[in-house]
């Protein structure tokens, strides 16, 4: 149960507009270390509708270091060669796609799956999966709509579903679910 977490939070709806990321590491199938960083968007400028959502404003990206920098000193040290995992894996990617090509930065072989996936894989009956109505479903307190705290939380779903399927390896667990591993 080796894996990351990743969470987006973007400034307005183009994808390449992330303002803040959060990552947790999880080996063995705990969290062992986090990243956390805002980021400055392309554009400086946070719609307001948005800062509802995740709290940020422009002044608390203004001098927060780009993507690029965040991406080169940041998220690929700390997320080294694991697989990353995101709820609504589908938005969280699309982010990171975009922000690459946004930068001209080259696209690398990340794998990774959805945890959103696997949460309606492996508890069907449950109304919602959103993020947070699984937290509430399994007693997680979080903030959520905080990058970090949402990556925590996506991580924590996933060891759950591990139990669930009693599976200890990531690859075990994925193939009981029917969930597909992709690659960035």
């Amino acid at each position: 149960m080796n894996f990351c977490t990743i969470d987006f939070e973007t400034a307005k709806y183009s994808r390449e507009s992330a303002c803040s990321v959060g990552l947790v590491k999880f080996l063995n199938g705990k969290p062992t270390d986090t990243f956390y960083s805002l980021i400055r968007p392309p554009v400086l400028y946070i719609r307001p509708e948005f800062t509802e959502i995740h709290g940020l404003t422009v002044e608390d990206v203004r001098d927060a270091p780009d993507f690029a920098e965040v991406w080169e000193n940041g998220i690929l040290p700390f997320t080294g060669d694991l697989p990353l995992a995101a709820h609504n894996a589908a938005f969280d990617m699309g982010v990171l796609r975009a922000a690459l090509a946004w930068y001209e930065l080259p696209l690398p072989p990340i794998r990774y799956f959805c945890t959103l996936k696997l949460a309606r894989a492996a508890w069907p009956e449950l109304q919602s999966h959103a993020l947070t109505r699984l937290g509430k479903t399994f007693g997680i307190a979080y903030n959520a709509h905080n990058a970090l705290e949402d990556a925590k939380t996506c991580g924590i779903i996933t060891c759950k579903a591990a139990e669930q399927y009693a599976s200890v390896h990531l690859r075990e667990l994925l193939r009981a679910a029917k969930v597909d591993m992709g690659e960035l």
